[in-house]
């Protein structure tokens, strides 16, 4: 069933239908739209389920139906009304009838941008709120008061700015700060899912830095929120560095993993010894204790573990052994040699075994454990090496020293 179908079998039943939402934002923005999502006037579910009968339902709570228009498996929602009368994303009742108007059910979501709907028949642009105006002045502003209702708005309008390059005009920024206690309430997976959004992102920092600002930053990445320290915003403090480091490694990869490493480097502060000093092994209970807090993805925490043990370990004098067990360490390590080089770049960090590893790497290529004597056994197989790889890290620096890159 293409779309004008869809249109056309609701129309016939006594509804109306409209995309809204993220699909109408983004056209209006000129970007490639994503998913589309459809609401429907006018209609019962019960009257849906007759005319398309192939409907599936999803979720639990409030009714919203796949089904397949254009090829594609898409949600359809009816127009509806919230009442809050609990706490946090469950605290509704939700009301819908055949009365229900797209404007009420637009009434009901976060911000003005992500509050307009395509009325599908005529082509027309439902914008109640002034969503486009929005679009146009680059501001994230919330709907109403009622903006308080569902904490998690807060992040959303926060990852909102971070994904467009808008600002949250101030208004906002005051009802974002009101969501402060029963966001501390929140299930974690929730906080966790606004942070994977951010993290994908062209500026990540800028939901954290909005988070900030409006005083919610504690109560949902308090381990973030330490590297602020007690004073107010210092753009030259680890939280600054951070954030720098963040958007940094963004430009340079679009691994979440390895942009949640980036933003974890300075958990506990900055080692500023030599290698084993003892600094960086302070930051993995930081680590620990956020993993213990909500559920980090795995991959996540593994790299984010990698580069608070590794940082301290990247210097152009390093010790050769030290270097070529670092490039064994890098390679067999999900962050991988690229993941690693652009944190350690982000933070100001490199050497030419982080700029060029390959070279090192085929430099250390031919000694396997095939090349071992077959006098050694047990750690002296390991001893051997050891010394070998650092043999070849020391041949191939002399090298560069003397050719150039």
């Amino acid at each position: 069933m293409d779309e004008p179908e869809f249109v056309l079998l609701v129309e016939n039943a006594g509804g109306e239908a409209y995309v809204v939402g993220g699909w109408v934002r983004d056209t209006l923005r000129g970007e490639v739209p994503r998913d589309k999502d459809y609401v429907v006037t006018g209609l019962t579910p019960e009257d849906f389920l007759s005319v398309f009968p192939g409907a599936v339902r999803l979720g639990g709570g409030f009714p919203v139906y796949g089904l397949r228009i254009g090829g594609a498996m898409c949600d359809v929602a009816f127009a509806r009304r919230d009442v809050k009368n609990g706490r946090g994303y469950k605290g509704f009742s939700v009301s819908s009838d055949r009365e229900t108007p797209i404007e009420d059910d637009l009434f009901r979501r976060d911000t003005t941008i992500n509050s307009m709907a395509l009325r599908l028949r005529t082509g027309a642009i439902i914008d109640p709120f002034g969503g486009l105006y929005d679009i146009e002045r680059r501001v994230i502003r919330a709907v109403s008061e009622c903006f308080t209702e569902d904490p998690v708005r807060a992040l959303r309008a926060a990852r909102q700015a971070a994904e467009f390059g808008f600002r949250i005009e101030p208004d906002t920024v005051r009802l974002m700060g009101m969501c402060r206690d029963e966001l501390a309430c929140e299930p974690r997976e929730r906080i966790v899912r606004e942070m994977a959004l951010a993290l994908s992102a062209a500026r990540p920092s800028v939901f954290f830095k909005s988070l900030l600002e409006a005083g919610l930053l504690g109560v949902t990445y308090p381990q973030v929120h330490a590297l602020s320290g007690a004073e107010p915003y210092d753009p030259c403090g680890d939280f600054g560095r951070s954030m720098e480091s963040l958007d940094a490694a963004s430009s340079m990869t679009c691994r979440a993993e390895v942009r949640f490493a980036a933003l974890c480097a300075l958990l506990g502060g900055i080692p500023s010894g030599p290698a084993g000093a003892g600094r960086e092994v302070s930051r993995v209970p930081a680590l620990d204790a956020w993993k213990r807090s909500m559920p980090l993805p795995k991959r996540w925490t593994e790299c984010a573990e990698f580069v608070i043990k590794e940082m301290a370990h990247v210097r152009e004098d390093a010790d050769p052994r030290e270097t070529a067990g670092l490039l064994v360490r890098m390679r067999r390590h999900p962050i991988g040699p690229d993941g690693f080089a652009a944190v350690m770049k982000s933070w100001g960090r490199t050497a030419d075994y982080i700029e060029d590893p390959e070279r090192y790497y085929r430099a250390m290529g031919e000694i396997t454990g095939g090349s071992i004597p077959s006098r050694l056994s047990g750690p002296a197989r390991g001893e051997w090496m050891a010394e070998r790889r650092a043999e070849a890290v020391s041949a191939c620096r002399s090298m560069l020293k003397k050719n150039g890159p």
